[in-house]
């Protein structure tokens, strides 16, 4: 494959934005309102919490205010692997959790289930498969972290299952693979768009009010409700959540945790059924290889593959702008990846190149909080496997908005903040030296430098 040649067609947008099934906007806030409780943000962390709301208390007035369209940032331009994991995976879990991991774990499970049947319930079609998950080894160090903690997975009952070689080739055949670890019901596949505009249409079926291209630009306190100003209307509630994952936050105290890291994917053409049956891949699984900077992958319901991955860049300064979605530099090296994990696919051109930003914090694990009295409930810093997470992430806002103390709550996880960032510049310069040095790590067997080991043993373990 000459990846210059393979990309030569492929549009500048994110597939599964690009959609005849994209819905018009809804209005925008044009004039004064009040609810009894405003949701800031429209990705999925927003209409959960909005949706969610209703289903606690159909009586409530809720009010979601969107600055773009629904779902045009993060949540329509991720991979679509919609996991039950909390904590961005077992390990980081467990190291930073190790008492609660169980609960954590059975929790995330719960809220995929939870998901499945939200999904069924109001007939959201968004492709939901849940095939689970293959992780798989490229190079003989990474067996030994796929296989680190089977004991544990078996004492917490969890449905992973350890391939060799040809075991994992006969899932899907890449000569690059070593041996993988398939967790069956831990993941599903889906259309991320398509899930937003159906959770919106959901969400407005309820009563909801939704409100698109009406960025809030300002968060007026009077000591009993928040008045959340729009460029032609203020919506007033007695209670908030934000979800506005990396974009200037209402809260200032965010900006400390959260840094924007740009991730970047292609979308094939669609296999024929030649191609399929040379690249088997039966089960459906998304796929994610073990190297610190990993690929993640995954079949479409027409049988594209989506490739994306590898390069998680941070632009100094921490600015976040339109021109950082493409580049192709990335673009390149993805198309070089592709070939040698799919040399069988040598013929097959990309239609779509895109890249998006990430909320990142210190834990790559969402964080939540309440500021205002406690009438304002925040949930931010997911790192990029926040579609299934974000309605956790929901439900603890509406929890802490409540006043109750819940299982979920009381959670160390929930509980704790991550550490937070140096100022700029530092940040910039601590953050690049970090992610030269774990492509070095990748290049050295997974040998992890003294800078590495440092930020171990402070509990950030940076992996990616």
């Amino acid at each position: 494959m000459d990846p210059l040649k393979a990309l030569a067609d492929a549009e500048r947008k994110p597939y599964w934005l690009d959609s005849p099934a994209s819905p018009e906007p809804r209005p925008r806030l044009i004039g004064d309102t009040s609810a009894d409780l405003v949701v800031v943000g429209g990705g999925f962390t927003g209409l959960w919490t909005a949706l969610l709301a209703k289903e606690r208390d159909p009586e409530q007035d809720v009010v979601l205010l969107e600055g773009r369209r629904i779902g045009w940032a993060a949540s329509g331009r991720n991979g679509g692997f919609c996991m039950a994991t909390l904590t961005h995976g077992l390990s980081n879990g467990l190291e930073r959790w190790p008492d609660e991991i169980g609960r954590l774990e059975h929790l995330g499970v719960a809220n995929l289930d939870e998901i499945e049947l939200t999904l069924e319930r109001y007939g959201i079609d968004c492709s939901f498969e849940r095939t689970g998950e293959l992780s798989v080894a490229t190079e003989p160090w990474q067996l030994d972290a796929l296989n680190e903690h089977l004991d544990l997975i078996s004492e917490l009952g969890l449905d992973y299952v350890p391939l060799d070689q040809d075991q994992v080739r006969a899932e899907v055949n890449s000569p690059t693979y070593l041996g993988g670890l398939w967790e069956r019901s831990g993941c599903a596949m889906l259309d991320p768009a398509r899930l937003a505009w159906g959770l919106r249409e959901a969400c407005v079926s309820l009563g909801v009010r939704v409100y698109e291209r009406s960025p809030v630009r300002s968060l007026d306190d009077d000591g009993v409700t928040i008045s959340l100003r729009t460029p032609h209307g203020v919506a007033t509630g007695r209670r908030v959540a934000l979800g506005t994952g990396v974009f200037p936050p209402l809260l200032r105290r965010l900006k400390h945790f959260v840094v924007p890291v740009y991730d970047y994917a292609l979308m094939t053409e669609p296999l024929t059924e030649a191609q399929l049956a040379e690249v088997g891949w039966r089960n459906r699984q998304g796929v994610g290889d073990g190297a610190n900077q990993f690929h993640y992958y995954r079949l479409t319901d027409d049988n594209r593959i989506l490739w994306g991955g590898y390069d998680a860049v941070y632009y100094n300064g921490g600015l976040v702008k339109p021109e950082y979605d493409q580049r192709d530099e990335t673009f390149v090296k993805l198309a070089g990846h592709f070939a040698t994990t799919f040399p069988q696919l040598a013929d097959l051109r990309f239609t779509h190149r895109w890249g998006g930003v990430i909320d990142t914090c210190s834990r790559f694990s969402a964080f939540y909080g309440q500021a205002h009295a406690g009438r304002l409930a925040y949930a931010v810093g997911y790192t990029g496997m926040g579609v299934g997470a974000t309605r956790f992430g929901a439900n603890v806002m509406l929890d802490l908005l409540s006043g109750e103390r819940t299982e979920r709550t009381g959670l160390r996880m929930v509980r704790e903040k991550p550490m937070p960032f140096p100022p700029e510049p530092v940040r910039s310069g601590v953050i690049q030296f970090t992610r030269w040095s774990i492509a070095q790590a990748d290049q050295h067997q997974g040998r992890r430098n003294l800078w590495l080991r440092a930020l171990d043993r402070m509990g950030l373990g940076f992996d990616s």
